[in-house]
This record gives structure tokens, sequence and C-alpha cells, in this order.
């Protein structure tokens, strides 16, 4: 039998073809080697604050998203998170048994809410002051590495398909995996992280030594996916380069590293015959190519997303739902037998 799989992305911001070359394109490839559930994780958006309207538009491009770029409904289970309401209640069953410990650690805590609670823990920062940080942070934003693990392991999930920034994450889920099972006997498959492609980690066009990223405050860090041939071709032109004019892959030229790692992405052509067509070319030139690549590859994508009705998309993602369900409810419920649950 195949081993299972789960990954998923939330329905905040715009997507981006760091999101796309990362993740949703190598998920494609995953869906004929594993069993497949992906998910639109729109119960880990509200982490911050959402406009409702906004998160319902988004959570259907998401899975449009997916569906336009090949994730097939007929091989991988596609559902949105809240449809499945065993992931909240396992995730309250885990918090009984996570510790503060576990979450002060976390680096995209750190990140998103830019309070580092082990450091500003110290003698040298006064209670009052880190009583006022600390209270100003959301409990979801702390707590939702908790249900990142019960969304992993409501499904006996084998592998997690992750970037290296989401190995830590991973890593919490093994914990309380193992933590449950030694108390409460075994009831949880300890899931093992598989590390995406590391030519598939896209960095921002005006930083690259950081992700592009949804959240990012310049319109010129990322290429949206919805993003018309101008937009394209003016924020390529715009992308930071490395000293020199030369187009070689090298680690001293992060700048220039990441925009090949796009264009051989998108366009299949290997990384020696891009260095090879543009000798004696410089930055211009290539920049004018690349730009045209991604059109090309954006230009039938958005037209696959503008042909799918929401009411098709919803109709798919509540079959996804009814799909993963039983084996949610089931998990689920042997948890809680565990615990000492009438169940």
């Amino acid at each position: 039998m195949k081993q299972r799989i789960f990954s998923g992305i939330q329905p905040s911001g715009d997507l981006h073809l760091g999101n796309y070359l990362g993740a949703i394109k190598q998920w494609v490839g995953l869906q004929d080697e594993y069993e497949s559930i992906f998910c639109v994780v729109d119960l880990h958006a509200i982490t911050v604050s959402q406009d409702p309207a906004v998160l319902r538009r988004k959570t259907l491009e998401i899975a449009k998203t997916y569906i336009a770029s090949g994730i097939d409904p007929a091989k991988a289970s596609l559902f949105v998170q809240s449809h499945v309401p065993e992931h909240a209640e396992l995730c309250w069953l885990l918090n009984t048994i996570a510790r503060n410990g576990d979450l002060t650690k976390m680096t995209q805590f750190k990140d998103k809410s830019g309070f580092d609670i082990e450091a500003e823990g110290s003698e040298s920062v006064s209670a009052q002051s880190f009583k006022e940080r600390f209270n100003s942070v959301g409990v979801g934003l702390f707590d939702y590495p908790i249900l990142m693990a019960a969304d992993i392991l409501l499904y006996d999930t084998q592998v997690v398909p992750v970037g290296d920034d989401q190995l830590q994450h991973v890593e919490l889920a093994r914990t309380l995996a193992r933590r449950f099972n030694e108390r409460f006997g075994e009831t949880f498959r300890v899931p093992q992280s598989r590390v995406m492609e590391e030519g598939a980690r896209i960095m921002g066009l005006d930083d690259p030594t950081r992700k592009m990223s949804k959240s990012a405050e310049s319109q010129y860090n990322a290429i949206a996916l919805s993003d018309d041939a101008e937009t394209v071709r003016r924020k390529i032109k715009k992308a930071v380069t490395d000293s020199g004019s030369e187009i070689v892959y090298q680690d001293d030229k992060p700048a220039l590293k990441n925009l090949i790692n796009i264009s051989t992405l998108l366009s299949g052509m290997p990384i020696h015959d891009i260095e090879s067509k543009y000798q004696g070319k410089g930055y211009g030139d290539f920049k004018s190519d690349l730009a045209e690549t991604i059109i090309a590859f954006l230009t039938p994508f958005q037209e696959r997303i503008a042909s799918l009705s929401d009411e098709e998309t919803l109709r798919i993602l509540r079959e996804g739902a009814e799909r993963v369900r039983p084996i949610a409810t089931a998990k689920l419920n042997e948890a809680k037998g565990k615990m000492g649950f009438l169940i």
C-alpha cells in the first residue's frame, strides 16, 4: 500500500511562484507516489486577523490553485480544514499533553509575533515590560503548532512534505505522538519529514537572503500567481542582481542563483544549459527572457483557474471532506477512548 502524505496552505495573502515551485508543483508529482491528502488550512489563517469575506474568497482561490496546478481530485483528497471539525478537537486533546516549552522555541512564532519569550524572559527585561508584551500576543498564534500536529496525526500521516523552515513543526508532531503513545498506549503514527527539493526554495526578488513571502511589504518581493504580463516584466526588471554581469550559478551570487532556479524549474532547461545560453550576454538579456518564461507559465495557469466555478470547486472540496472524515473520526475516537472519554 502507498504511504500517506498530508500538507496544506493557509488562505491568506496572494499565492506566489515560491508557493507553487516550493510546494504545490512538488505535491503534484507526489500524488502518484503517495496516498495524498491536501488541505486548505483556514483554521490556521485566523491566528491573525482576517476579513471574513476575504477569507472565504481566498479559501476558494487556494483550492482552485491546487486543481489548476494539476492536483487531481480523483487521486488526492482535497478539502477545507474547518469542514472536518476533528482537526480542532484533536488539537484540544493534544494541548493537554503539550508544554509551554514546546511552543516558546518555535521560530515561526518568534518571527510572526516579533516576540522571543526565551530571550525576553531574562532578568535584563523588567517583569512589567515582559508581561505587557506577552499579553499582547494572541493565544492562537502561540498555539497553532499544536493544531498543525493535529492535522498530521489525525490521518496516521507517514510522510510530511515540507521546506526546511517547517521541520521544527513536524518534529513537534513527532514529539506529541510519542508522548501520547507513552502515556495512553500506542495510538498515533510517528510521521517522517520529506524535505522538498533545495532548488525549489524560492527567495525574494528584492532580498535573496529571505524566502519569497505572501506578507512582504514590498510589491517587488514576489511574483503573484495572479500577476499579469506587464506586472511580471516590471517585477523581474527590478529584481536585484549581484555584482558583475556573467550568468553563472554560484553561491556567491545568491540573487542570480535564485533567478536561475526560477528559470530552470519553470522551463525545464538544465542549469548548465542556461549558463551556456547566456555566455557573453548580460543580466538584461537573461531577465528579459526569464520574464517571458514566467508569463508563458502563468497565462495558461490563470486560464485554468478562471475556468473553475465556485460551485464546482465547492463540490470537490465537500467530496474530499467526506472522503477523509471517516479516517479522522476513527482516529479521534481512538484517542478519546484511550484518554477515558465515553464514545
